[in-house]
């Protein structure tokens, strides 16, 4: 049986994270939204693992310039959103990243699919 790692979840940055707690209160799309979000946090504290790696060759290299991200994860939201993170260890623990979030057009557009 394989063990799972928990992992801790950040925001690459204060305005990401101001960003999101924003949604909380926002009209009733950004509510759903963070309330999605908010749902992929829970799963990635359970499993930095859970989503679906992004193949090296489709990774934007702003990501790596930007954020210093050597591989990139996607977590599938609901209504084709997508929330695109990292991960990281330090020594025993494992971060789960949160770069941003887009809709699957947005999404398209910046991986080239």
């Amino acid at each position: 049986m394989i063990k799972r790692i928990n992992s801790r979840v950040i925001f690459s940055s204060q305005e990401l994270y101001d960003t999101y707690k924003k949604l909380e209160t926002g009209n009733s799309e950004n509510k759903k939204l963070f309330k999605w979000i908010t749902r992929a946090i829970q799963d990635l504290k359970e499993d930095a693992f859970c989503g679906l790696a992004i193949p090296k060759r489709q990774i934007p290299k702003r990501y790596e310039k930007i954020f210093n991200a050597k591989t990139i994860w996607k977590y599938d939201l609901p209504r084709a959103f997508r929330l695109i993170y990292t991960i990281e260890n330090k020594e025993v623990e494992v971060f789960a990243i949160v770069l941003e979030w887009f809709d699957h057009k947005e999404y398209e557009k910046k991986f080239k699919y």
